[in-house]
C-alpha cells in the first residue's frame, strides 16, 4: 500500500480480529475496519493525486506512471505519459542549464508535447526551473539542478 524508500520506516500491516493493526516504526495505530479502509481510500487519494498548474496538469497514477497534461486539454495530443515522477525528474536532469522546448526533441517528445513538458518543468516545484524567455520557449535551471556530465 506504501511505496517504500531506503529512508523509509519499516512498517507491517496485520489483521486483527475485526481490527487492523497498522505498525510504522515503534508507533502501532489499532484501527477498526471502517478506519482501516477510510485510510486507504486517503492514501489512494494522496498518491493519485492531481496537481493544477497555471498551464499544466500533473497526475500521479495509481500505476505509478506520471502523466502531464495541457491545463484545460482534454484529447491524447495534449499529454505525455511518463513511466514514473522519477522518469521526468531524469528527463530534467539530463538538460542543459538553460534550454528549449527543441532540446526537449532529442528525448523523443513531439510537437506540442515539447512546450507542455518544458511549462510543467517550469511551473512544477519539485524542478528547481524558470522561465528564461517566452520567445523562443526558454527555460533555464538553477544552480541546484545543474547536473554537470
Amino acid at each position: 500500500m506504501v511505496e517504500k524508500s531506503d529512508r523509509s520506516p519499516d512498517h507491517h500491516v496485520e489483521r486483527r480480529g475485526g481490527r487492523v493493526a497498522v505498525t510504522v516504526g515503534d508507533e502501532e495505530l489499532l484501527l477498526s475496519r471502517e478506519d482501516a479502509a477510510e485510510l486507504r481510500d486517503s492514501l489512494d487519494d494522496a498518491l493519485t493525486a492531481r496537481e493544477a498548474f497555471v498551464n499544466t496538469v500533473g497526475v500521479h497514477r495509481a500505476d505509478g506512471s506520471y502523466v502531464v497534461e495541457r491545463r484545460g486539454a482534454d484529447s491524447a495530443g495534449n499529454r505525455k505519459v511518463f513511466d514514473s515522477f522519477d522518469a521526468l525528474a531524469r528527463l530534467c536532469q539530463r538538460l542543459p542549464a538553460e534550454f528549449t522546448a527543441d532540446d526537449l526533441s532529442t528525448t523523443g517528445l513531439t510537437a506540442g508535447r515539447r512546450h507542455m513538458v518544458l511549462w510543467h518543468l517550469v511551473e512544477h516545484p519539485e524542478f528547481d526551473v524558470s522561465l528564461a524567455n517566452r520567445q523562443p520557449l526558454t527555460a533555464e535551471k538553477t544552480a541546484t539542478e545543474v547536473v554537470e556530465p
